[in-house]
């Protein structure tokens, strides 16, 4: 009796060690991840400051960890902080600041007209993929990954990616830009509709998906043509019209008021329509005894049919039941 206590012990403890931090005890760590992130210390693409500092080896549970893993609580010099901070290897990190430089803020000041101050994500975590018992580990694992729920701008407005992905037209215009900004520059990218587990967060990651390190997942296909013009080009923000209007002008044309976003035409003059205009009745000479005659009546006004922009493409979910990140 006592031995058979014992084997069961020492069966669940077997199990419980294979199955604890859901790592997969026979995973090895690819030689490609230490070499990546020796090169980036190289080349000094991460210069260390107040908010990115090195920190200790990070060795384990398993293969788990990172040889050069840095501490980051802000970004972009300082000017994004991080509503909770990230433990990340060296070589995701100049990829999300040349995203957030070359994608992100752009997209912000067209759609909203002004900066992100503060992203809410994810970094380091030591488990499988989508948190699957056993599974093969996630990019998160190695400081290699970047989960990003939302996006807070300047004037406290806040854009997450659940809500905002078929949200508002100025949200889901953002959002497929840095969604698609971001398959620059990582080699796997997930958003809403890849699969049931991000739904509510993108994932960026620079995993291998071949040995030369060339292929790139960037799920779902969506078809949305980029409004961010090319880099060095002065951006034109797609600002909401402001509760508080100016006095008309005398004679206002076709003025239309319930376009938030100025993406439909506002005026005859924006269309280059003509609209018929009455002219003004000229008074009468003042003779004795005579009544003043009576006003010529107004012709109406030319109705014309005004053209609503088209609304954005959503993406169709292409739900996968394929290894995710």
């Amino acid at each position: 009796m006592r031995r058979g206590i014992v084997a069961f012990s020492a069966f669940t403890l077997f199990g419980l060690g294979l199955t604890g931090c859901a790592l997969n005890r026979f995973e090895q760590r690819e030689p490609w991840r230490n070499q990546a992130e020796e090169v980036c210390l190289a080349q000094k693409l991460v210069r260390p400051s107040e908010d990115i500092q090195p920190i200790k080896e990070i060795d384990g549970p398993g293969v788990c960890g990172m040889v050069h893993p840095f501490r980051v609580t802000r970004l972009a010099g300082g000017t994004v902080a991080l509503k909770q901070r990230m433990t990340l290897a060296c070589p995701i990190i100049p990829e999300v600041e040349a995203w957030l430089a070359g994608t992100v803020q752009p997209a912000a000041e067209v759609y909203f007209g002004q900066p992100v101050v503060e992203i809410n994500s994810g970094s380091y975590a030591c488990r499988g993929r989508n948190n699957q018992v056993g599974a093969k580990l996630s990019e998160h694992s190695f400081g290699n990954a970047v989960d990003v729920m939302s996006f807070r701008f300047a004037d406290g407005y806040v854009v997450t990616v659940k809500g905002g992905w078929r949200g508002t037209e100025a949200e889901q215009g953002f959002l497929r830009e840095v969604f698609l900004g971001a398959c620059n520059h990582f080699t796997t990218v997930l958003a809403p509709g890849s699969n049931v587990y991000h739904y509510d967060h993108l994932h960026l990651d620079l995993a291998r998906h071949d040995p030369r390190g060339l292929r790139r997942i960037c799920k779902p296909l969506i078809k949305y043509e980029s409004r961010l013009p090319p880099p060095g080009t002065p951006l034109s923000p797609i600002r909401k019209k402001p509760a508080w209007q100016p006095a008309p002008d005398p004679a206002p044309i076709d003025v239309e008021e319930d376009d938030p976003y100025g993406l439909s035409p506002t005026s005859a003059r924006e269309t280059g329509s003509k609209v018929a205009r009455a002219p003004a009745p000229r008074p009468a000479p003042v003779h004795a005894y005579a009544p003043p005659p009576s006003p010529a009546p107004r012709p109406a006004l030319a109705a014309e049919p005004r053209a609503l922009p088209e609304p954005l493409p959503l993406a169709s979910p292409t739900w996968s039941s394929g290894p995710i990140y």
